[in-house]
């Protein structure tokens, strides 16, 4: 059995989230996702605006989700020999980081592939929360 594992926030679930989702559970038999917890959210500097419960719950319930786990720190390495997965699923806009280079040769040594799906162009929670922010804003004017 081929299990795959990818994590995130996944804030404001959008459709960049469910591509993600629907590519990976294409290339494998599971597909195990990781919700990073809100801790390590603040942590990075960060709020959710959906709490982690929730969060896990709506990640949980798409059809293409076999199981959701907490994400509580940024070891996904660790976290994919936990759960036994043989590979890593990331958005396109890691490639070729520094970071992620790194992470290639680490993973390959546990022979772990790492596959990059491309980045939905136009949407991410960052940009949707900027917008909804901006839609408040004028009422308050």
């Amino acid at each position: 059995m081929k299990i795959g594992y990818t994590a995130g926030v996944y804030d404001l679930f959008h459709m960049g989230h469910l591509n993600l989702f629907k590519n990976a559970k294409g290339m494998c038999d599971k597909l195990i996702v990781g919700v990073t917890v809100d801790e390590l959210v603040s942590y990075k500097g960060k709020n959710a605006i959906i709490p982690f419960e929730e969060r896990i719950e709506i990640v949980r319930s798409c059809k293409y989700v076999d199981a959701a786990v907490p994400q509580y720190d940024m070891d996904k390495l660790t976290m994919c020999k936990k759960l036994g997965a043989s590979i890593m699923f990331v958005g396109d806009d890691w490639y070729h980081t520094d970071k992620w280079n790194q992470y290639e040769k680490e993973f390959a040594e546990e022979g772990i592939k790492i596959i990059y799906f491309p980045y939905t162009k136009n949407v991410s929670s960052t940009k949707l929360r900027d917008k909804f922010i901006a839609f408040c804003n004028e009422f308050d004017e």
